[in-house]
């Protein structure tokens, strides 16, 4: 039979690596396949890199357009990044009949239903594996290895940089401008890191995994983001003290009025698993009904890893071609008429989680019992308390302490308010740290 013929929209990281490794093992891919796989043009504003990346016998244009025309081309990878020309190319490729392979998880975290339905109303598929956690295969755990489950909960750490830099700061004791300067200069962070230290790019991802895991419209606008870059060094030693180690966590989880989906840093047991991925790592945990909890641990970015999960999906495209589209497995796991457009992604006030908090309060009689009453009279039912002595704090003579509290589950809405009046309490010093603690059990 003849080879399906693959377009590349972009030949950096991981279209390179792409091409290297379908290359590489193209007879093992085929025998998988029942076809083979060639990438037979390739797109790049750069034509000398590309030319040089992939040799003879491969077309090179700096046109995407000319490959989205081309009729031979019956799968498009785009691999540009970002929302602007990426979406433009996508949807012309939709429109062409083309088949999408994408890493794009901006772009379908932001325009994902209308690119899914666009691609539903054309009959083709648009395949997004590497477009969360590299070369983790989550998105086809999500849509079909746990498709007998009602999943409850999904909780991972989806960013490499982030977690690089916060494993420094706790192994090494170093702030994090420090350890964000050494992560781009090792090329783990970007030259601009915003995306990854603010949490937008686990924000993206976690997106597109709620969208499969409760069947509901991608809503990344709804989706509350708190990066990395206000976590001091005391409060991950601190949290190491109580048994407990700091991740930047994407969540998302069924609750009784809605979805939450939320990207914060939060305090995980160190018993867990998950708080023992370290590095540049990804871990992502799914807890479902029938299955329980299940963990899926791998490299979330590079060449090869991503282009692991690019190859999986040409594949998967590769082996589906010829089939009725109404028999292929859908976009995000549900019917597209089946999707609950009535689950609403619940306000960050009405989540219900448990918290860490550090108070930095004059050390005198009283402030302690003030600080529990005002919490007790709120509501929130406390778990434990560590008072840190003085002169620890600030040196010998010091007038000041950190109180650490652990609380119980408390709604969010109800800690707001809480903090808002112990802040404006004479006796604290500085802003209120809150931290947000995930057990995962």
């Amino acid at each position: 039979m003849k080879p399906i013929q693959v377009g590349l929209l972009g030949i950096g990281t991981v279209g390179s690596g792409t091409f290297n490794v379908l290359k590489r093992n193209q007879e093992e891919i085929k025998r998988r396949a029942g076809r083979g796989i060639e990438i037979t043009m390739v797109a790049d504003l750069d034509t000398a890199r590309a030319k040089a990346a992939v040799g003879e016998g491969v077309q090179v244009v700096s046109d995407a357009r000319a490959v989205i025309a081309n009729p031979d081309i019956d799968i498009v990878i785009e691999l540009i990044g970002g929302y602007g020309i990426a979406k433009q190319l996508v949807m012309e490729a939709i429109a062409m009949g083309k088949h999408v392979v994408t890493a794009n998880k901006a772009l379908l975290a932001v325009h994902g239903t209308e690119i899914f339905e666009a691609a539903q109303q054309k009959g083709v598929m648009v395949a997004f594996e590497a477009a969360v956690a590299g070369g983790i295969p989550i998105i086809k755990a999500l849509r079909e290895g746990l498709t007998a489950n009602s999943i409850q909960w999904i909780a991972g750490i989806i960013n490499g940089t982030t977690n690089f830099i916060l494993s420094e700061m706790r192994d090494k004791g170093l702030d994090f401008a420090t350890v964000l300067k050494e992560a781009q200069r090792l090329g783990y962070a970007e030259a601009d890191p915003t995306f990854d230290i603010e949490g937008v790019d686990a924000a993206h991802k976690v997106t597109l995994m709620s969208a499969i895991a409760f069947g509901i419209p991608v809503q990344f606008s709804k989706a509350h983001i708190e990066g990395i870059t206000k976590l001091a060094a005391q409060d991950i030693k601190y949290a190491e003290q109580l048994g407990y180690r700091i991740k930047l966590l994407g969540v998302t989880k069924r609750a009784k009025n809605g979805i939450e989906l939320r990207v914060h840093p939060s305090l995980v047991p160190a018993k867990r698993l998950l708080a023992n991925v370290e590095g540049a790592m990804n871990a992502v945990v799914v807890h479902g009904d029938a299955v329980g909890t299940t963990l899926y641990y791998g490299k979330g970015a590079g060449s090869e890893p991503t282009a692991s999960a690019v190859i999986a999906d040409l594949v998967d495209i590769t082996r589906l071609h010829t089939a009725d589209a109404a028999q292929r497995v859908p976009h995000l796991a549900f019917h597209p008429n089946a999707m609950n457009d009535h689950l609403d992604v619940l306000p960050m006030r009405e989540v219900i989680t448990s918290y860490y908090l550090r108070l930095r309060v004059a050390d005198e009689a009283g402030v302690l019992a003030k600080v529990t009453g005002l919490l007790a009279n709120a509501g929130i039912s406390i778990d434990a308390v560590l008072q840190r002595e003085a002169d620890e704090v600030g040196g010998e003579g010091s007038t000041q302490t950190d109180l650490i509290i652990l609380t119980h589950d408390t709604r969010e809405g109800t800690v707001d308010d809480a903090l808002a009046e112990l802040q404006a309490l004479p006796t604290v010093l500085a802003p209120i740290v809150r931290i947000r603690k995930e057990e995962l059990s």
